[in-house]
Formats: structure tokens, sequence, C-alpha cells
């Protein structure tokens, strides 16, 4: 039986009155769970956080570009590598060896230069094809295919990348990251505004313009998991890449906070309560605690302390009730959550969960 490692993180955070993540109407996106509306999150944009703060703690080598401008990045590295290759000419190579790929132009007219759809390529993928392109014989299919299978880089690993035209090229995500939930009901407020014209005649009367936005406030529930096991395999079975990996996922995925709306409301909050867990078993989402919404008893306790209780107990029933193992490791940082794991400050715990994952990892 192959061993399995599963990271799985939970997260409580007070989110005061704001608009992190909008629909297309610029509303707060919702969700209807246990059958009452609940502040949403989308892990799409929480994703997107994580990989901008990756920008600060990973080279940039080893991470990796979603864009329809791989012909230019490819191009770029012939260049690099041949200084006397036009750029002409070597979009035309980066063409030819992304076209045995089945990684297509657009055929949108002015647009010939671009993908038809984004793709998720590590920096060193690009080298490895601008390698290819540049050579004095012509690549084969499967040394491009070998190309872009190898050398991934982090946040290709962590998120994956999906081609309709070549699953040979596809990368199956080591993360799930599931959209954040507030643990209770919410109700969507409005905030009507005003705003002067301040260059306008002093006896001007009334506003310069006139809008609303649309906002919550929630105590969310965050949970992402990443397969361990399957993160060695694809960072090259290096255990200090997948420790690496491992710690800075876990800061990413805790401390980063999406950006929308953020001049207007600043809520910049640090998480409440946060539960690690390195599993043998499988994933456990603790969702299920708050299908029934949580009561801030009649409006005096709050949501976060009736939450944390719920976490904790549905975690120790899962456990009592066998449907999951014990985890093998578990850290807490925070408030609350004493009885699921070691107390320790944030900046160690990711320390220890990286060298933990290395070592459970490792053959």
């Amino acid at each position: 039986m192959k061993k399995v490692i599963y990271v799985d993180f939970h997260v409580l955070q007070n989110v005061p009155p704001s608009c992190l993540n909008r629909d297309d109407t610029g509303s707060p996106k919702s969700a209807v769970y246990g059958g009452v509306r609940r502040a949403r999150i989308s892990s799409q944009a929480w994703k997107r956080a994580m990989r901008l703060m990756f920008l600060d703690y990973f080279d940039p080598s080893e991470l990796g570009s979603r864009t329809k401008l791989v012909f230019d990045l490819v191009a770029e590295e012939i260049q690099n590598l041949r200084p006397d290759t036009s750029f002409e000419e070597a979009m035309a190579k980066a063409k030819t060896v992304l076209d045995k790929a089945k990684v297509k132009a657009s055929k949108t007219k002015g647009e010939e230069n671009k993908l038809a759809a984004l793709f998720f390529i590590g920096a060193q993928q690009a080298k490895n094809l601008a390698s290819l392109a540049a050579g004095e014989a012509e690549a084969s299919e499967k040394e491009i295919l070998d190309a872009l299978k190898k050398n991934n880089a982090v946040d290709v690993a962590l998120f994956g990348r999906m081609v309709a035209d070549n699953p040979l090229i596809n990368c199956d995500a080591s993360a799930q990251v599931a959209h954040a939930i507030s643990t209770h009901k919410v109700d969507n407020e409005y905030d009507f505004f005003t705003a002067v014209d301040d260059l306008a005649p002093e006896d001007t009367t009334g506003a310069g313009h006139m809008g609303t936005v649309e906002y919550h406030s929630a105590t969310m529930y965050r949970y992402a998991t990443v397969a361990a096991h399957n993160l060695y395999e694809q960072l090259g079975s290096d255990a200090d890449a997948l420790s690496k990996t491992i710690r800075e996922f876990a800061r990413a995925f805790v401390c980063s906070l999406p950006s929308g709306k953020q001049n207007t409301f600043a809520a910049n909050t640090v998480p409440d309560a946060v539960f690690i867990a390195l599993r043998t078993d499988r994933p456990l989402s603790i969702a299920s605690a708050f299908e029934t919404p949580v009561s801030s008893k009649g409006g005096i306790g709050g949501f976060l302390p009736a939450s944390a209780q719920a976490l904790e107990k549905y975690a120790l029933d899962v456990y009592r009730d066998g449907f999951c193992l014990r985890p093998a490791k578990s850290y807490i940082a925070g408030r609350y959550l004493d009885n699921l794991g070691e107390r320790l400050p944030f900046d160690e715990l990711i320390e220890a969960l990286g060298a933990d994952a290395a070592e459970m990892v490792r053959p």
C-alpha cells in the first residue's frame, strides 16, 4: 500500500465589515449551507492571494506563470540562449515547439502570438522548452512533453494544470482549497456614500457622486489540504523542497487575504484559531461542524468562541467514532482548540510542520 501523508489546515478568522470577494453584480459572495445564507470567499480568490504571497518567499525560478503569453516567455529564453536570434525568429521557434505539445495559438485576429487559453507554466519548464527549440536537432514530441512534465514550479505542483487538448501534460493538483464560509447566518448590509467635487463652486449643493457598497461581516471557517506524498514526487523527490513548500503554503494560506475592496474596508485581520494536522489516512474537512449555524447567544458572546468549541468537538467526535484516525502530528496557534494539538507560536509552528512533513514522506 502506498504511504500517504495529508497536511490539513483549519482556520477560524473574524472578518469585520468588508467585501473581500465579489460576484458579477458587485455583491459579496455567499452560499446557502445548513438552510441559511453564509458569507463565502471563493477558493480561487484565496489561491490568488496565496500565489502573490509566494512571490515574497520563493525565488522566481521556483514559481510559475498562468498566462496566454507563453510564446513570449519561451522566445525570451531562446534569445537568452542565442542572443543573435531575432525576436520574430524566436517566436516562430517557440510556436513550433509548443504546437507539437498541442498548446495552440489563438485563432482570434490580432492575437496570433497569444494562446487560446491560459496556460500554467513553470519558469524552469519555459527554459526547458527554449533549450529544445534553440537546439540544432528538431525536438521530438516526447522530448517536448518531458520538458513540460519535469521541473514543476511550486505553484504548478500545488494548484495543478489542466490542458484540454493534451491531457499528457496535465499536472494533478497536490493541494485542495475549500471555499471559506461563515460559521453562522449572515445578512448583507448597504453603505450609502457620497463624494464631494473638490473643485465645484462654493455655492454648489448636493454631492458630486452617490452610490452604495454592499458588505457583510463574519467568522469564517477556512480549510485546505495538501497531499504531501504527491507533492514530494512532483518536486523531484526532494525532501528539502517539500519542507519549504509545505512551510510556505502554511504561511500563505493562514496569513494571506484577498484584496477585494480593501481600500474601502481595510479588513486586515489575522486568524484567531489555527489547527494543522498531518494525517496518514485521508483528508478531513470540519465544515460539517457548522452545518447547524453557530449562535452568538443573543448577540453578546460573538461567534468565535462558539465556532471554536464546535470545531474542536466535531474533530474529537470523528476520532472517537472511528471515521478517521487521530493525526500523526498536530499543531495549534492562536486562541482556543487546546485539545487538538501542540500549541506553538506560528513562526515556530510552520518550521516544525515543514520538518515533520519532510521526515514523514521519506521512503
